[in-house]
């Protein structure tokens, strides 16, 4: 753009030595070599520093890669390539067979559970009987161990009971304590399984209903819905393919519909002057001699250049060496760059700011140049 000013204040002084017939001698020709220094190199210097400008821009949008949750051959491919597409529609499915019978063998298998929740009572139910029981047992032989035990102390050697049946008695109590405890342990054992729950259902129905709403999950998975409305463009995508759920590796790549933004690499020291809000224009290579008005949405709080992460290696000092430009994000009124260009078109930006407002004209002037130059060459 310096040199079409340059060769504007050329042509211009051209003219005025043709029209008032000033002769070309050592007086005149370096006096406008000298003015045009001056003049041109005050002019770029306030256009420049207050009416930024720069030539690397392009309309940026984000792509959302499309990975099923699931592994899985594709069935069906619903979406047409670079055909709108509303939130919920399908985009394609995996075929749903070996997903579908995992869920009716959860299914089953959760059935079955249920179905011993009732039997467990029943177990428990029985071992408390068992308690009883050998309680009961326990209790009877207790009582015959004790009154030999007191016979045979009472009697002596007259004692009607002898030694070896002291003994047995002894043995039997001792036998039937065992097996009261042996039925209190089962009656635990038994107990503890009908009781253990979770959130009021049994452990082993809890576990199996986990695994069937994973497996009903990873079903439903076997179709995929468009996340938001958008596009679908450069598909290869078709029928009979694996697909896998890999991030590094999407089946599609879907556009959404939303506000896109033109965004411009400027020097750093045009944020001494540049502010949200800013009156901004864009021309586009495929636009030759179109302008399209818009406003400085957002200038990026950092830089690429400056970026670091946590990866072992040192940082090379070459980094320090990249200034970097600052990156600014331009909102385009109206949508006629969305409906007639494609996303990521190239241009350049000028921003004007409110600082030597009337210097303005001539980066207007210089950008609309720029734009008609397009029709020549890029």
């Amino acid at each position: 753009m310096d040199l079409l000013l340059i060769l504007t204040y050329t042509a211009i002084c051209i003219a005025i030595f043709k029209a008032f017939k000033i002769p070309l001698n050592k007086w005149t020709v370096p006096t406008a070599i000298l003015g045009g220094v001056f003049i041109v190199g005050a002019l770029v210097l306030l256009m420049n520093y207050n009416h930024p400008y720069s030539p690397y821009a392009k309309e940026v949008f984000v792509s959302v890669p499309i990975n099923p949750a699931v592994r899985g051959v594709v069935k069906e491919v619903n979406v047409k390539p670079n055909v709108p597409v509303k939130k919920g529609d399908v985009l394609f499915k995996l075929d749903p067979t070996p997903f579908e019978a995992i869920v009716m063998q959860k299914r089953a298998a959760l059935a079955a559970a249920e179905l011993e929740v009732p039997q467990l009572e029943a177990a428990w139910q029985k071992a408390k009987a068992s308690v009883e029981r050998a309680t009961a047992d326990r209790d009877r032989t207790k009582s015959a161990f004790e009154r030999y035990e007191k016979g045979r102390k009472r009697g002596g050697a007259n004692s009607p009971f002898t030694e070896l049946e002291l003994d047995n008695k002894r043995q039997l109590y001792m036998a039937s304590e065992a097996q009261l405890m042996a039925a209190k342990s089962e009656e635990l054992r038994v107990r503890l399984a009908y009781e253990s729950n979770v959130d009021g259902v049994n452990t082993k129905v809890a576990g199996i209903k986990a695994e069937l709403d994973k497996a009903v999950y990873d079903l439903e998975q076997t179709v995929v819905y468009a996340p938001t409305d958008g596009i679908v463009t450069q598909m290869a995508l078709r029928p009979g393919i694996i697909a896998v759920p890999m991030p590094l590796r999407s089946v599609m790549s879907f556009i959404p519909d939303e506000e896109h933004y033109m965004a411009g690499a400027f020097w750093q020291n045009s944020l001494l002057r540049l502010k949200e809000g800013d009156e901004a224009e864009v021309i586009l290579d495929g636009a030759p001699g179109e302008v399209f008005k818009g406003k400085v949405a957002r200038v990026l709080p950092a830089m690429a250049e400056g970026e670091l992460q946590s990866t072992g290696s040192l940082m090379p000092s070459r980094m320090l060496m990249q200034p970097g430009r600052v990156v600014v994000l331009i909102k385009i009124e109206g949508d006629e760059i969305k409906h007639a260009f494609p996303l990521g078109a190239a241009g350049q930006i000028a921003i004007y700011t409110e600082h030597f407002s009337h210097v303005s004209v001539m980066r207007k002037v210089l950008l609309r140049m720029q734009g008609w130059l397009n029709y020549l060459y890029h």
